[in-house]
């Protein structure tokens, strides 16, 4: 689960969509994409969207919408999370579906991207509303998921429990003898609803894999470098839990809530302990000192780790930044004319669908265990992640030395690769 952030929702709600197709136009131009499959994968399969009615605490009633976007599927059933956010719309949604599928290809996984959530804001209901909200939505979308089909996932907002939810209400709607065959409709569960071991730290040790492998090729070590963290939800803390362990320094936090700023360190455990007891937020952590939100990436640091939402990094307030790399843990945190500014400073980038993809391939290892009936342990579940982060990261190397290209445009380039040879293999059907 991922706070908020500090930006505005109308900027949230701005420009995803043309980021990603932008960025996706300039890979496949970069590498001659077939023009039939560009046109395939320029396109979404499916966008649905579902109102439906809920009965909340005091008898009233809600009409909530909810949003599920299916990309493509060429490689294997649609993989992707749902976010319970205000910002939710059918563009974000887009947008992120599209994503997901350069990244679970990537990856080398056998899936396609998809997306979605509910558009609103979790913290205006009550534990038993959010139940009721989950599972009329889970009922709304009806057959549109499945274990074979479309497997969603935690994102923002969203947590183990909410998935715990929606795998009980998808698999209640099945016939009793194929109750324990549905359990992979969702990943992220709870370890005792068939959940995996370490699926909730993947993403920010994939995180830290990546900045491992970038230190390693600058000749560098992350012991003494100081980072600053946006968002401090699954992916902001376990992102600075694995750093510091690495002997980095925790110097700067921000979420929806609060900036706060300690160039001596914060202690990640201790202000995660905070979070847990405090909804969830950072405000009001004693231990260090508020800042204003607008200087938070403008601050002297190594690493920045945006791990919220999309389009927080633009042309705004990129020119402040000081660090030498930024580690996309959120999806599109950086929008087009933010990176243009970057890359011209000197600022390294490990885009998103390399950088935060160890979620995606720990869910892929819960969705195989579940349909394989076996239990891994974390050492294996975290190994097998390193080695699948670490693979797409020599692909990404290699490949931008091929091109001359940069690591974005690269990571784009090794996924369409894969698509586009999967499509002239196969055909057009009919």
């Amino acid at each position: 689960m991922q706070p908020e952030t500090t930006a505005k929702p109308a900027e949230k709600r701005q420009g995803m969509y043309k980021v990603v197709m932008d960025q996706f136009e300039h890979a496949a131009d970069i590498m001659g994409l077939d023009p039939g499959v560009r046109k395939i994968l320029a396109k979404t399969n499916s966008e649905i969207v579902v109102h439906f009615p809920v009965k909340l605490d005091d008898g009233t009633i809600e009409v909530f919408t909810g949003y599920r976007v299916q990309h493509n599927n060429a490689l294997g059933p649609y993989k992707g999370g749902l976010r319970y956010h205000q910002t939710v719309d059918l563009d974000s949604a887009r947008a992120l579906a599209i994503w997901m599928t350069w990244k679970t290809a990537l990856a080398g996984l056998p899936y396609g991207g998809g997306k979605g959530g509910v558009e609103i804001n979790p913290k205006l209901y009550s534990k038993g509303e959010l139940e009721r909200i989950t599972r009329r939505f889970t009922y709304a979308l009806g057959d549109n998921i499945g274990p074979d089909l479309d497997i969603p996932a935690p994102d923002v907002n969203t947590n183990p429990q909410i998935m715990a939810w929606i795998a009980d209400t998808y698999s209640s709607t099945k016939s009793p003898a194929t109750r324990f065959a549905n359990l992979h409709v969702v990943t992220g569960k709870p370890l005792g609803a068939g959940g995996l071991e370490g699926r909730d730290r993947a993403t920010g040790f994939g995180v830290v894999a990546t900045l491992k492998a970038w230190a390693k090729r600058k000749g560098k070590s992350l012991k003494g470098m100081r980072f600053i963290v946006q968002g401090f939800g699954n992916v902001g803390y376990w992102t600075a839990h694995f750093l510091t362990k690495e002997g980095a320094v925790l110097i700067a936090v921000q979420d929806a809530s609060s900036t706060i700023h300690d160039p001596k360190g914060i202690d990640p455990e201790d202000l995660n302990r905070h979070v847990e007891a405090n909804n969830r937020s950072i405000k009001d952590y004693p231990k260090a000192p508020t800042m204003d939100p607008a200087g938070f990436f403008g601050l002297a640091c190594d690493i920045v780790v945006p791990a919220a939402l999309g389009n927080q990094i633009t042309a705004a307030n990129a020119g402040g930044i000081k660090a030498q790399v930024v580690a996309e843990g959120a999806n599109g945190p950086t929008d087009t004319e933010g990176e243009a500014i970057l890359r011209a400073n000197g600022v390294d980038i490990i885009p998103d669908i390399l950088c935060n993809s160890g979620g995606v391939i720990g869910s892929y290892y819960e969705w195989l265990q579940n349909k394989r009936s076996e239990i891994w342990k974390i050492d294996e579940v975290l190994g097998m992640i390193q080695d699948k982060v670490m693979t797409a990261f020599d692909q990404v190397v290699n490949t931008a030395e091929e091109f001359k290209a940069n690591w974005r445009d690269s990571a784009y380039i090794v996924a369409l690769r894969r698509l586009e040879k999967t499509y002239m293999e196969r055909g057009i059907f009919p």
